[in-house]
């Protein structure tokens, strides 16, 4: 995970964990109007388009709610499911920090929200991203189990000087994932299903591979953060994504990445399983200006 941007010690309200209250009677009315527009125009879109796994949970756990949703009442209901539990953070915490809620099934989620003039893109996470974004499919029992197997691996990564390549399965899988579903792909990852934009980008628009998902060819990719993604992973399935996880022996294949070159975005290389191989017209226009 990349924590330039966070902070190097604790605020002083904050417990020793890094976690703080969300002080959710102080969101404004202008702050609940903003997730209630993100939120209808987001769940409009997502049907046919979303998996079933993110539309089952985006049910499930009732964030159709009008207004933000609070974090105990959310955790109550994510903890009778799966186990997990939401937690408030004052922004990007370090890496150990992260890595260690996500191993004990505690997702840290912003308690901020942008302001209105932000509706389509904000660098740094906000409670719509992290909580309509992720939590939706922190009720699926099979990527909940992921998401813990990915915050112990974090963990040992820590001391293998790896943190570059588990940062890009986490970008390619939780924040921008495609499943193979029915006769088609669906989007799962949080930084897709929040996204206007990109919603119909992933899935819809030419210019990008999709490549089927392998770990090291996605552990070698670089990703931006400030743009559409131009090579897109899918996986087969949850259940799949799970086993590669947690039957790969990760240090011996961090020494192997160590010894490669990265794969540039939206680069295809020998033995990518392509799906589809995109147009790159976006990336051409971008370049352009």
């Amino acid at each position: 995970m990349d924590d330039s941007h966070a902070l190097a010690t604790p605020p002083a309200d904050a417990a020793a964990d890094w976690t703080i209250d969300q002080n959710w009677q102080h969101y404004s009315a202008q702050d609940h109007a903003t997730w209630d527009t993100l939120f209808a125009r987001q769940s409009q879109l997502l049907p046919g388009r979303a998996s079933e796994a993110y539309l089952r949970g985006l049910d499930v756990l009732k964030l159709s709610k009008p207004g933000i949703p609070d974090f105990a009442e959310l955790s109550e209901r994510l903890m009778k499911l799966t186990g997990w539990q939401v937690v408030a953070v004052p922004g990007l915490v370090p890496d150990d920090v992260f890595f260690d809620h996500m191993a004990n099934r505690r997702f840290v989620a912003g308690n901020f929200i942008r302001r209105p003039d932000q509706l389509d893109y904000l660098q740094e996470p906000d409670v719509f991203h992290d909580v309509f974004g992720h939590v939706p499919m922190l009720a699926d029992p099979v990527f909940a189990d992921y998401l813990e197997a990915y915050g112990r691996g974090g963990q040992r990564a820590l001391g293998l000087d790896a943190l570059e390549y588990l940062g890009r399965l986490y970008w390619y899988t939780v924040e921008f994932g495609l499943i193979r579903e029915g006769d088609g792909l669906k989007i799962y990852g949080s930084g897709i299903v929040s996204s206007f934009a990109e919603t119909r980008f992933a899935l819809d628009d030419p210019s990008p591979n999709r490549i089927a998902f392998d770990i090291a060819r996605v552990m070698r990719t670089e990703y931006r953060i400030d743009d559409f993604q131009q090579n897109y992973f899918v996986i087969p399935s949850f259940d799949e994504l799970l086993r590669v996880t947690v039957e790969t022996d990760f240090a011996p294949l961090y020494e192997q990445l160590k010894a490669q070159d990265d794969i540039p975005v939206a680069a295809i290389v020998a033995g990518d399983e392509i799906i589809t191989q995109g147009t790159q017209a976006y990336a051409r226009r971008k370049a352009r200006g």
